[in-house]
């Protein structure tokens, strides 16, 4: 197996040894054969790798990487220079040859498709962006908002229309503004006093980094890179799914160890192609985006969407923040994935854009996807599950400093959530059913109800096999050994959610009230009524909810079984110290020896996909290590929430 180096020192037509290496990373790409390793040198490489072939098995792969010890940068963005301030302002003014640009000008690639809310002003943002000293300006819609910028601070249609943020007020002043003619694109930007000639000042250029032009080229692996800058467009569900980085419908690759940024919209894709349509709900008008996203479903299936074929991905270790709509997106192409251990934060808090396809991570048919240890925090939305959410675990994740933590959208399970630390304002809203919720540490409120409009897939098990189709119902939930902690359930209004007309935010399971008690008490409901389908109706469907605690005036469900209703001082706040991430808390007594180790046995079946709550191998689920995966024994009982070695007292405990 072969190591070919690249360098910036070196040309493509050398050997690509370490003594002759290549000089860009797709001269090696083009010459790198399955098991091979491409090993690249210190610098920044600015151009977008296309991989022409794939690896053949897990130990067979191709394997991309930056040398050890070396910080190798590959980027979507363009130097440019040769500003001029304009007299008697704070603006700057350059012209950019479109020949810089090649066949794609992003300043000219208007921000478009399926669920993306066109702003009320009538603005259209385009892909496009420019960077000083690596942050990214925002994009503003005329000279004068440049060269006399105005602070604005009211939130319309989910459009943020304002130049400040809560962070870091002063560096959103900085703007930009372009017009594309036929030889130059001319830019406008206000710097906040930096002069651009004397800094990195840098425009993206490219529609992507690291993400090949041809489907199916399968097992490779990227290694340890920044990537970053790439003008990435809108990606929904029904359309193309490019990313900053991604397969572009493959299988078993592995993105690791990453520093992965700037992307306009999606920095990690493990999305859809585009054969199976693209945003035909926005182009023809004829049917709604939910019907073109049922058919693509059935598209997919046709044309070989397969365990065998596609997904089973690895995203790990890596930091992904600062992008416009998704840190890791995916339609159909995430099935059998796993996204572990990464930091994912600042995702659509730029607000130049809005739709309602926005989140740290945002997968539709997550089918047996793991979602683990991860920490997710100053996003819009942490994560969104929609759709097909059907053996997916979200399992010791990190939840906080988001507007909303987690969302799962018409699915029917069984879907596993555990052992997450969920903080934010709007904890958990769930517009499913079939889920699983068991030792979750939850600080604000949770949502839940029926979406009778919108029949949605569910499948065989651990299959994309289509098995039916069925409305949420809402119901036949599982809660089990969740910390309840406190809800500001009137400020949660404040906090843009969606869909407040079908659900009101509540504290604690006491959303739940409405619901009967158990299968038992769904039936008896179901069959006092006549018919067929209409006895059935709409009516919600059982919970299992018992051995929960509730601290500062959260509420359990009304028939709970083993609800403990904690009256003394208990506080968790999640804090950063130092580059580290804490749980400070305020513990007493009546919160450690609450719930034993759930499992299989403990989670009652799925009704409409009659599946159980198992591993993906089939295996039964036994939840026995908590959110720092320390063990927790079996027969024994445990404290409420995450942490399996919680002491009373006050404490500090290490998450991250």
């Amino acid at each position: 197996m072969t190591i070919l180096h690249v360098a910036l020192t070196g040309s493509d037509t050398d050997a690509g040894t370490e003594d002759a290496p290549l000089r860009t990373v797709n001269a090696a790409a083009a010459r790198a054969m399955p098991g091979d390793t491409v090993r690249v040198h210190e610098g920044t490489y600015r151009e977008w790798v296309r991989p022409v072939r794939g690896g053949l098995s897990d130990t067979r792969r191709i394997t991309f990487e930056a040398a050890p010890g070396e910080h190798v940068k590959i980027t979507g963005a363009e130097v440019v220079t040769g500003w001029t301030r304009l007299e008697g302002t704070d603006a700057w003014r350059t012209e950019v040859p479109n020949t810089v640009f090649g066949g794609f000008n992003p300043f000219a690639e208007e921000l478009w498709g399926d669920w993306l809310v066109p702003d009320p002003d009538g603005n259209r943002p385009t892909r496009g962006d420019v960077y000083l000293d690596g942050r990214s300006l925002t994009q503003v819609f005329s000279v004068d908002a440049v060269t006399a910028p105005v602070r604005r601070t009211e939130v319309r249609d989910g459009w943020a229309k304002t130049l400040q943020a809560v962070e870091d007020p002063e560096w959103t002043q900085a703007v930009w503004y372009a017009e594309v003619g036929d030889e130059v694109t001319t830019v406008w930007a206000s710097f906040l006093g930096a002069d651009p000639n004397a800094a990195l000042t840098e425009i993206n250029v490219r529609p992507a980094v690291f993400y090949p032009e041809r489907h199916h080229l399968d097992w490779i692996t990227v290694r340890g890179f920044e990537l970053a800058q790439a003008a990435t467009p809108w990606t929904p569900p029904t359309a193309d799914q490019p990313g900053l980085v991604g397969p572009n419908w493959a299988k078993g690759w592995v993105i690791e160890d990453n520093d992965i940024h700037d992307a306009k919209c999606s920095a990690v894709s493990l999305g859809k192609e585009i054969s199976t349509g693209h945003n035909y709900a926005a182009v023809r008008g004829d049917k709604p985006g939910y019907q073109y996203q049922l058919e693509s479903v059935f598209t997919a299936l046709e044309q070989g969407w397969t365990r065998e074929r596609v997904g089973s991905h690895v995203v790990r270790r890596n930091h992904v923040h600062d992008c416009g709509q998704n840190g890791v997106v995916g339609h159909l192409g995430a099935v059998f994935s796993t996204i572990e251990d990464n930091h994912i934060h600042h995702i659509g808090t730029k607000r130049e854009f809005y739709g309602y396809e926005i989140g740290g991570i945002k997968l539709h048919a997550a089918i047996d996807v793991q979602i683990l240890g991860n920490r997710i925090d100053h996003c819009t939305l942490g994560t969104w599950l929609d759709w097909q959410t059907q053996g997916t675990r979200v399992s010791r994740n990190v939840y906080h400093a988001n507007t909303r933590d987690l969302f799962v959208e018409v699915s029917h399970g069984p879907y596993l959530v555990d052992h997450n630390v969920l903080a934010s304002p709007v904890a958990v809203e769930n517009f499913s059913q079939g889920g699983a919720y068991v030792n979750n540490l939850v600080g604000g409120v949770v949502r839940v109800g029926q979406v009778l409009d919108r029949a949605t897939p569910y499948h065989r098990p651990h299959s994309t096999t289509v098995a039916g189709f069925a409305n949420v119902l809402g119901g036949d939930d599982r809660w089990i050994g969740n910390l309840f902690t406190g809800a500001d359930v009137e400020g949660a209004l404040l906090s843009g959610t969606i869909w407040l007309d079908r659900a009101p935010a509540t504290s604690g399971t006491s959303g739940y009230d409405a619901y009967p008690a158990g299968w038992e008490g769904y039936i008896a409901a179901v069959n006092a009524g006549q018919g067929d389908h209409e006895r059935f109706g709409t009516k919600r469907q059982g919970v299992h909810i018992r051995d929960n605690a509730y601290a500062n005036g959260t509420r359990p469900y009304a028939a709970e079984v083993g609800a403990r209703t904690v009256g003394d001082e208990v506080r968790f706040d999640v804090v950063e110290d130092g580059g580290a991430l804490y749980l400070d808390a305020v513990v007493p007594a009546a919160l450690l020896q609450v719930v034993g180790v759930v499992t299989t046995a403990d989670l009652p079946p799925v009704r409409f996909a009659d599946a159980d709550f198992e591993e993906p191998d089939g295996s039964p689920v036994v939840l026995d290590r908590d959110l720092l995966g320390a063990p927790k024994a079996a027969g024994a009982l445990h404290p409420a929430g995450p942490l399996a070695g919680l002491a009373e007292g006050k404490v500090r405990i290490r998450l991250r």
